[in-house]
Parts: C-alpha cells; structure tokens; sequence
C-alpha cells in the first residue's frame, strides 16, 4: 500500500470525531406508570376452597403484571399494594427479566405495615422524605395516616428532578376505628399540609403527586388536596383516559362496578412539562388477570 493509502485510512473527518464525542441526546419524553398491584404481597387468601395464610399474590397475576408493564416500559413506577422489602425486591428482579430496569428504589409506609409504597427509577433518587408517622384525630382518638406519604426526589439529567408523591388513601371500606371516609378527608389533609411545606420552601418544585386516592372526583378529599387555584400550591388534575375515552380506573368484580379512583396532580411548576395529549390510562382485555385497577402513563417532557 503505498503513503497516500495509509493517509487515507488514517484520516477521520473532523466531524465524525465531535460527533462521537458528543453526549448522548436526552429523551424527548420519560415515561411514568402509577400502579395499584393488587396486594403484591404475602397474606391469607382463599383459593381452592381453602384459605392458606401468607401466601403470596399467585403467579399468574404477577406474570400480567409484568406483561402490561413491559409494554409500558416506565422509567420510573409508582406502585400501591406491595409487600416488605422481598416484594419490592421480586417486582424489580422480575422486571429486569422482562427488560424494564429499574435499580433506583424508595418504599413507605404508615400505621398499615402490610401494604406499603414503593417507587422504582431507572433514574437516581436524590433526595426521599417518606412520611411514616403521620397522625390525626377523630374526636379523641389519634389514627395513623395508613399507608403514608412516599416522597423521593428523581433526577433524570441535571436541570430536571421530580418529586413524585405516592399515596393509597384508606380504602372505601367501613371499619370500627372510624367513619372510613372522614379517615380519607383527614389523611388527605395531612397530605395537603406536606405538599404546602414543600411549595412553602421552593414554589417552582416539580411535584407529581399520584396514587389510589379511593375517593370519587366529587368528594371533598380530592378538593381538599387539589388546594386553591389562587395559591402557589395548587396542584393541577391530570385528566386521563383510555383508548375509548374512558376515565375508570378501577373495577369491582363483586358489584360490577366501574370507578375512578386513581388520580394524578402535578404542581404550576411541573404542569408545562407533562405532555398531556400522550398521557393516558393502560387498557388490555383482559386487565383484571393481573389487579383490579389499570395503569396510569404520564410523560414528562425532558425539556420545555
């Protein structure tokens, strides 16, 4: 081969270089996925005729499970009904498998041991304030705020971090300790008062609030955690629907009853960021093999 022959081969474009030298480009969107799982978790469940204690939520479930989020293939999940630390661990291995990782994680939890919140990122956490002691009172009885607050902070590059509120409000179920839904009113005001201490010390945080809210959109604990259009901390309703313009989230098999109980609020600051015409609820025929609630798909927009 002769000199100029070496030259040749030798000789890069300029251009070239720089480009594989560059950053790799930012998503134009991230993907978020609030999730009730169905009680992920061990407990006694009747199956076969028979009851079994601390069993865990069958395979068939957790594989739909999987299913439906693979094809959502969220960057970070907000999920409600998970176990201790083992479940969370299962749920992430399992998605791994499923090509979905997620190795940035974050649980809480209230009075209710059993059924807690977890998120999961493919993103840092860079800051967490769980709130698991939170108490109010019905007369003179102090009850603990259930499930809590789960507060952590995603970074997904510098100059974008999220603070994702998780909640699952105390089910619409009567109980002896109280009247089930001044319980909610009262958790939400407790969740009220946190996002308040929050815009209190930044009011450009990005704050998406998200969860189980078991309320329906008319009741005064949704109010109550929307706040006042005219403060710095309201929190916007992100309104979604499914593929034929449906808005329930959840189904109860027992009193064919369709509801939406599921909702997601995203602070002033967030609110231009969400790209609300690609946001949606999940919908498969057969969504109910894995919970009885469906996904909720936010995207947030890498940039303004």
């Amino acid at each position: 081969m002769t000199i100029t022959g070496h030259l040749r081969r030798a000789f890069v474009p300029a251009f070239l270089l720089l480009t594989s030298l560059a950053p790799a480009a930012e998503p134009a969107q991230y993907v978020f996925c609030g999730y009730n799982l169905k009680n992920w978790l061990k407990m006694e469940r009747f199956t076969d005729g028979r009851t079994d204690s601390a069993t865990d939520k069958p395979e068939e479930e957790k594989q739909r499970v999987i299913e439906i989020l693979s094809k959502i293939h969220p960057d970070v999940l907000g999920v409600c009904e998970v176990g201790d630390e083992a479940d969370v661990l299962d749920l992430q291995k399992r998605l791994k498998k499923a090509g979905v990782e997620l190795p940035h994680t974050e649980r809480a939890h209230g009075g209710d041991p059993t059924r807690t919140l977890a998120l999961l990122s493919r993103f840092p956490i860079v800051a967490r304030d769980s709130q698991r002691t939170l108490t109010y009172k019905i007369g003179d009885q102090a009850m603990p705020f259930q499930r809590g607050i789960l507060d952590a902070t995603v970074e997904f590059h510098p100059g974008l971090q999220v603070r994702f509120l998780g909640v699952h409000l105390k089910s619409m179920r009567e109980v002896t300790e109280g009247d089930q839904a001044l319980m909610r009113r009262n958790e939400a005001h407790l969740l009220r008062n946190h996002i308040d201490s929050i815009i209190a010390k930044n009011t450009q945080a990005r704050i998406l609030c998200y969860g189980d809210f078991n309320e329906h959109r008319n009741e005064p604990a949704i109010a109550e955690i929307m706040g006042s259009r005219a403060s710095d901390g309201y929190m916007n309703e992100l309104i979604l629907r499914d593929v034929n313009g449906q808005v329930w989230t959840h189904y109860w098999d027992a009193a064919d009853s369709y509801s939406r109980l599921d909702y997601v609020f995203s602070s002033r600051a967030l609110r231009p960021l969400i790209d609300l015409r690609s946001c949606r609820i999940h919908h498969e025929r057969d969504f109910d093999t894995a919970s009885d609630h469906r996904p909720l798909v936010i995207k947030i927009k890498g940039r303004l």
